[in-house]
């Protein structure tokens, strides 16, 4: 508190009356509290000094205290109604600045100042411990101003003040944070708005895809069901999501046994599944297929949290596929039956021998018969030779309605070395024509292959005819072709036919079996592109390469056959594995 001025004595009833009036005080100013509270700091800076200038009839109140909420400064002045307002003032405000910057310990007890024509003894009090929230000032024309009670009244006021400047300031934060939190509130609501109408979105979205898609929980149950499968299978959402199988009622019966199976196997293994299935189309009861799929969802961890497929009909894609396989059929039958005229010439040279051996037999047969007496003996070596002459032709026959029949694919056991050899006979008139100057390396007990013997064969007679095309305008070498049979380290088999013909463009190599692509002038362009769909209908690989002198190689392999488990030292088998899977 600071030191108040010496007062004269007083009788004991003026101080019980005064001490009456400070205690009335005292409550009046304990009481602002109730005034400023939820105030703003300059409310309650104006309503103190309101308080002081009326309670103490002081003539100037002033104010310079520091906002805790934002480190401002509030200014306030307020003087008694005979005073001029811009001179005080003009004559505080040095004092102001002077005590603002100096330390509230060595603050006078008292200062005077002119007012007019007055002198005001004015006192400062500090507002906060160290004065850190600023200070209070009041002036008076009274020569015993202050007395004891009016600086204790003014102490009082100066720490009712402090507290109330925290409480706005602890009132400011947390408007501040309540503000701060209902924008963080309003951002997600925002946020979350958006979120909840992007998802939306998608469940349209999901909803109007022209395929079936849904969810699966982990045990299998449907989650969610767009109104697609509603639409194509007439099910209800009710009936779907009552029973994990419950969707399958209306797969055909064939089908729902294996789809089961491969759907839990999926689910349990938490990897998804694909499979194929029939399932009945509501609009007209009609079993149309589906592909179905599903893949697992995971979390950021890893874990599976549900499954996510669809169901698209494939029924009008399987048809397609039924007739570019059709279709397919038809152009190697076409390949087969185009060849039958570059083919005439040597079938009747291949059927002409046995037939010419069957009458020169039958002649010598007779000869011998007539002789005196009968070569019973001769005559009947003769017959075993006639025999012999009428089966080969009649395998020529054979093996020539076979080539140009049109018949389902027939899986068989294959030598390709024999396979080889047969259509070799077959156009062997027709090499040497061409003055083709025919080399094999046919390999004896070759592993067999599985598969389709006449297509095989097409395939070797297709890339024979096309080496001798491609040797037939050349002059300045031999037209030397070779035919090779081999079993690699990978268990394939293989038939090379190399020539010495004019080559291709590396460029080229893959549009050689390209579909109506052909680099002579009469072909086709389908005999290459149907010979590869036979080798990888046998799960395997037909290439073409360029020679390193002149002319080209073409190669097929296929996977040979499996041995039998108890031969010794038998290979892994390779039946049934693709061209990539094998050379792995």
């Amino acid at each position: 508190m600071n030191e108040l001025s010496e007062v004269p004595a007083e009788p004991a009833a003026e101080e019980i009356r005064s001490l009456q009036r400070c205690i009335n005080d005292l409550v009046t100013v304990l009481g602002l509290s109730a005034l400023w509270t939820g105030g703003e700091p300059s409310q309650i800076v104006s309503t103190l000094l309101d308080a002081l200038l009326s309670i103490l009839r002081a003539d100037i109140v002033c104010a310079r205290v520091r906002d805790p909420a934002d480190g401002s400064v509030i200014e306030k002045l307020r003087l008694a109604s005979s005073q001029e307002v811009r001179g005080a003032a003009r004559a505080v405000a040095p004092l102001l600045d002077a005590w603002s910057a100096g330390d509230p310990q060595r603050w006078p007890a008292i200062e005077r100042i002119s007012l007019g024509d007055a002198t005001i003894s004015v006192v400062p009090v500090r507002v906060g411990l160290y004065a850190d929230g600023g200070l209070i000032v009041v002036g008076s024309r009274r020569a015993d101003f202050p007395r004891r009670t009016e600086g204790l009244l003014l102490n009082v006021a100066a720490n009712q003040a402090a507290i109330g400047l925290q409480e706005a300031r602890l009132l400011s934060e947390q408007r501040r944070a309540a503000n701060e939190l209902d924008q963080r509130v309003a951002q997600r609501t925002r946020e979350l708005a958006v979120a909840v109408e992007e998802l939306q979105l998608r469940v349209s979205m999901l909803q109007k895809l022209p395929v079936a898609a849904w969810s699966v929980t982990l045990d299998g149950t449907p989650d969610i069901v767009n109104q697609s499968w509603f639409d194509y299978t007439g099910q209800t959402p009710e009936y779907v999501h009552s029973h994990p199988e419950a969707w399958m009622t209306t797969m055909h019966p064939e089908d729902r046994r294996r789809a089961a199976q491969r759907y839990w196997e999926g689910i349990h293994s938490g990897r998804g599944f694909t499979m194929e299935a029939r399932f009945r189309r509501a609009s007209d009861g009609v079993y149309r297929w589906h592909l179905n799929r599903a893949v697992p969802v995971h979390d950021s961890a890893g874990t599976v949290l549900r499954f996510v497929g669809t169901s698209t009909d494939i029924e009008d894609l399987k048809q397609a596929q039924d007739e570019l396989r059709h279709a397919q059929a038809e152009l190697a039958h076409m390949t087969r039956v185009m060849t039958v005229g570059e083919l005439t010439a040597s079938i009747a040279h291949e059927v002409n021998q046995p037939l010419t051996g069957i009458v020169t037999n039958a002649s010598t047969c007779l000869r011998m018969l007539a002789g005196t007496p009968p070569n019973v003996d001769g005559a009947s070596e003769t017959v075993r030779r006639t025999l012999r002459d009428a089966n080969r032709a009649s395998e020529v026959i054979t093996r020539l309605r076979g080539l140009f029949a049109r018949k389902e694919i027939v899986a068989e056991s294959v030598d390709l070395s024999e396979a080889a050899r047969d259509v070799i006979a077959l156009c062997s008139g027709a090499l040497q024509r061409n003055r083709v100057v025919l080399h094999t390396e046919l390999a004896e007990e070759l592993p067999r292959v599985t598969g389709d013997r006449v297509q095989l064969q097409q395939v070797i007679l297709n890339l024979i005819n096309n080496a001798s095309d491609a040797m037939s305008g050349i002059d300045d070498r031999p037209r030397d072709l070779l035919v090779r049979t081999a079993l690699d380290g990978d268990g394939l088999v293989s038939v090379l036919v190399r020539d010495a013909g004019s080559g291709f463009d590396p460029q080229n190599a893959e549009r050689l079996f390209t579909a109506f692509y052909t680099t002579k002038s009469s072909g086709m362009g389908i005999g290459l592109s149907v010979s590869r769909s036979i080798v990888e209908s046998h799960n395997g690989r037909l290439w073409a390469e360029c020679n390193a002198g002149p002319g080209a190689t073409f190669t097929f392999c296929i996977p040979r056959d499996a041995p039998r488990p108890d031969a010794p030292g038998h290979p892994s088998d390779v039946r049934g594995r693709t061209w990539d899977q094998a050379r792995m």
